[in-house]
């Protein structure tokens, strides 16, 4: 039947079953249209259609061409075909179905953000068809294993992928590692045995100067040609001439940001992501989903190998290595051991009997001597958690945070003689200036230093040697050799050339205070990035650790275990019934709203329904939510939590995306937000 289906002519299958681009739940699903003939050979299976929908000309794609239609009534036709390229593969639209489905979404919302918009002129300039010799594998040859020889399962794990099979690894990689032995070669050479197998590579990092580095790598093992990068910062022409010479099979190997999960490689058999914490590889659209799921989703499809790596370890990975599903590739303790670098917590010891109250200074002594012996051959970063001046105030006498008066966001201080003023909406404290509501002072005290105050404090101190700051607006993406102090807030730390000399983590209280569930897993992740960037064996100093009790986190950086870390922390959870021990989808809208969204829910019989509550001022997520009506909309400043065990996860998200249908179907006018597996919640 199957042979029968494909000697068919397009005029015999007059038929078109077609996705419709829009937002409405309650419309998720596939629409018919009659093909004109003038039509019917261009309008093939995931080819871009402009079609007439509830009045008005909506775009969609082809999902199939059936001979007879499975609606009694007569038939629209199809309007127009946008192009008759089949941006929409089967194996692509499975995948937006999975993810729909794993997310409660929409369809339509995966496609919109797994398809890029049609560019003519790409389409035109690009040949169609690839040359005889596929030039994607011509040539390439199985590399040595190179920086993958450090760990005992490394050359292992390229021997499965080189024979077509699907491992899957959890990677940890190992820090102060030479250019050629670093995270980025290694991952090059695991594309490059793929691709000497015949068999295509998708690589995703967080950001566009990971792409760099990776790009730098893959030139170096590949040549030039083998590969291309899909970003945001691409212009629409370069972005989807990359997507089509994937999509026409011209290249197998994609490297890029999160939207790159979902280019269409063909023969795909390695799919990679680092760093699995990082936030940017989380979608901050609907429906909200996360790079290493969707690469996880892949391989489970097409029998792909998996790599996820990083410095430190997520709790989706440990859960991944302890359910089986993940092997861990590690290095062995002595190589550990000796490739670690050296860290010492300022304020411990002798420094207090030494230093007085200058050990817990906001650039303790300690971390001065560091940084002072360190210059003498090389560059010393300094990390900072804050960005900015003075980004937080409080009173001076009672330390109660300083809150705006009208919209309780954080007050900060932009520069040196300026007046203090809300980091959310930009109000003054005006001539009267401040008052303590709680203790009536009128005095202000810093409670974290921005990097611009730490650049101004350490280049007084070490006056006639270079500062440079990299942080929000202005990210370095590399340093040289030269004696320098390098100011970086998290995840915006250039990469030193021979790397750096030191390395200070300043104000370690502000990263652990982070008002989210994984404050000690993202403190960790933040302090090894930085502190993997120094060479091998050279000092890193932690200040700004609190005293009274011993952290985790802090224990985990000195030993340099953040597997230990992870499996501690995961274990708390199943106890707490927490994400990720459990699946969790959250609700916002408002109170009335969601009380009434909840009773109409069929939600699975294992579900806990946690509030509705209202959301903390201080709460990231409150951020994206608008807290003003509009119009007859009630305020979203209420949140719910649904939770389940893990196996009803299907359950669970089909409950939701009916509940969202049948709200759609009503035309409600209050917008409920679903979240599955929400990331900035606890």
């Amino acid at each position: 039947m199957g042979d029968d289906v494909l000697e068919q002519r397009p005029a015999d299958r007059p038929v078109a079953a077609v996705v419709v681009e829009t937002p409405l739940a309650h419309l998720d699903r596939v629409f018919e249209y009659a093909v004109p003939d003038e039509l019917a050979a261009d309008a093939v299976p995931g080819a871009r259609v402009r079609v007439r929908f509830s009045g008005r000309e909506l775009d969609g794609f082809v999902v199939e061409r059936r001979e007879k239609p499975q609606h009694d009534g007569r038939l629209t036709p199809l309007r127009r075909v946008v192009s008759p390229e089949p941006v929409l593969t089967p194996e692509l639209l499975a995948l937006c179905r999975a993810v729909a489905e794993r997310y409660a979404g929409t369809l339509s919302d995966v496609l919109r953000l797994a398809v890029p918009k049609r560019h003519a002129t790409a389409e035109r300039n690009l040949p169609k068809e690839c040359p005889e010799v596929d030039p994607a594998v011509a040539g390439v040859t199985v590399p040595d294993p190179g920086p993958w020889a450090a760990y005992p399962a490394g050359p292992a794990w390229l021997r499965r992928l080189s024979e077509g099979q699907g491992p899957a690894a959890a990677w940890t990689a190992l820090p102060g590692r030479a250019p050629e032995e670093d995270w980025p070669a290694a991952m090059a050479v695991a594309a490059a045995t793929a691709l000497a197998a015949g068999r295509g590579a998708l690589l995703v990092v967080p950001d566009h100067r990971d792409v760099d580095r990776l790009e730098a790598a893959l030139v170096a093992v590949l040549g030039k040609g083998r590969h291309v990068r899909l970003t945001a910062d691409q212009g629409p022409q370069a972005r989807y001439t990359a997507w089509l010479k994937v999509l026409r099979g011209h290249v197998r190997v994609v490297i890029g940001t999160r939207a790159a999960a979902f280019a269409p490689v063909h023969d795909l058999g390695l799919v990679a992501w680092w760093d699995d914490g990082d936030d940017l590889l989380a979608e901050p659209r609907a429906p909200y989903h996360h790079a290493g799921v969707v690469l996880g989703l892949r391989a489970a499809a097409t029998g792909a190998a998996l790599l996820t790596g990083g410095f430190g370890r997520s709790l989706r990975v440990q859960v991944g290595v302890e359910s089986g599903a993940l092997v861990p590739v590690e290095a062995d303790p002595a190589l550990l051991r000796a490739a670690s670098p050296r860290v010492t917590i300022a304020g411990e010891g002798a420094d207090e009997e030494r230093d007085g109250p200058a050990a817990r200074a906001h650039i303790p002594s300690r971390a001065w001597r560091v940084a002072k012996d360190a210059l003498v051959d090389g560059p010393v970063l300094l990390q900072v958690p804050r960005r900015g001046y003075l980004p937080a105030l409080s009173c001076a006498e009672c330390r109660t945070p300083v809150r705006c008066a009208r919209c309780q966001g954080p007050v900060a201080l932009g520069a040196a003689g300026t007046a203090p003023a809300c980091r959310w909406c930009g109000l003054s404290l005006g001539s009267s200036g401040f008052e303590c509501a709680h203790c009536g002072s009128r005095r202000l005290r810093s409670s974290i230093t921005g990097a611009r105050r730490t650049a101004e404090e350490i280049g007084r101190a070490f006056p006639g040697v270079p500062v440079h700051t990299s942080g929000s607006g202005e990210v370095l993406a590399a340093v040289g050799r030269d004696p320098a102090l390098v100011i970086a807030t998290p995840g915006a730390e250039p990469v030193a050339e021979g790397g750096y000399t030191a390395v200070l983590l300043l104000d370690a209280w502000a990263s652990l205070d982070l008002p989210v569930l994984d404050a000690p897993l993202e403190a960790l992740r933040r302090w090894m990035a930085a502190a993997a960037l120094a060479r091998q064996g050279r000092a890193v100093v932690l200040s700004g650790a609190p005293e009274a009790v011993a952290l985790p986190a802090v224990e985990a950086l000195v030993r340099w275990d953040p597997a230990w870390l992870a499996a501690r922390e995961l274990d708390e959870r199943r106890e707490l019934g927490l994400p990720p021990a459990v699946r969790m989808a959250q609700l916002t809208g408002g109170r009335r709203t969601l009380e009434e969204t909840l009773e109409q829910a069929d939600l699975p019989e294992s579900a806990q329904v946690l509030g509705p509550v209202r959301l903390s001022t201080a709460a990231p997520a409150l951020r994206r939510v608008s807290l003003e009506a509009d119009g007859d909309r009630a305020p979203s400043d209420h949140h719910a939590l649904v939770r389940v065990p893990l196996p009803e996860t299907s359950a669970l998200t089909r409950a939701l995306l009916a509940l969202k249908a049948f709200r759609s179907a009503r035309k409600e006018t209050d917008v409920v937000t679903v979240r599955v597996d929400p990331h900035d919640t606890f």
